[in-house]
């Protein structure tokens, strides 16, 4: 039986034209480490381009539930994030939630 108690999901979108992230990478990448028990989010990071900006949206998500569902996270990043790449991550946030919820089903 495995110690682990958590579980690593990256979920992916892709970029605006325009963006700075753009030249570097194709895709928007959120990964997070979900607790395995409670399913609650303990750290999250994004390919954006900036430290703050990854560092502001691994805050935002840190401590939800995805046991919960997603649309909590998405309003937070919809309301408080106001980049171009704001769809790119609620997409790529809806990506993880799929790859989440795909984990029960196999």
């Amino acid at each position: 039986m495995s110690s682990w108690k958590s579980i690593f999901i990256a979920g992916h979108a892709k970029l605006p034209q325009g963006m700075a992230a753009k030249s570097v990478f194709e895709t928007l990448t959120i990964t997070a480490e979900i607790d395995c028990k409670y399913g609650v989010i303990l750290e999250a990071s994004c390919t954006l381009a900036t430290e703050h900006g990854r560092n502001f949206i691994g805050s935002l998500l840190r401590g939800y539930s995805l046991r919960d569902g997603i649309e909590e996270p998405i309003a937070l990043i919809q309301k408080h994030y106001l980049g171009k790449a704001q769809n790119a991550l609620v997409a790529a946030l809806r990506d993880l939630h799929m790859q989440y919820e795909n984990l029960g089903k196999s």
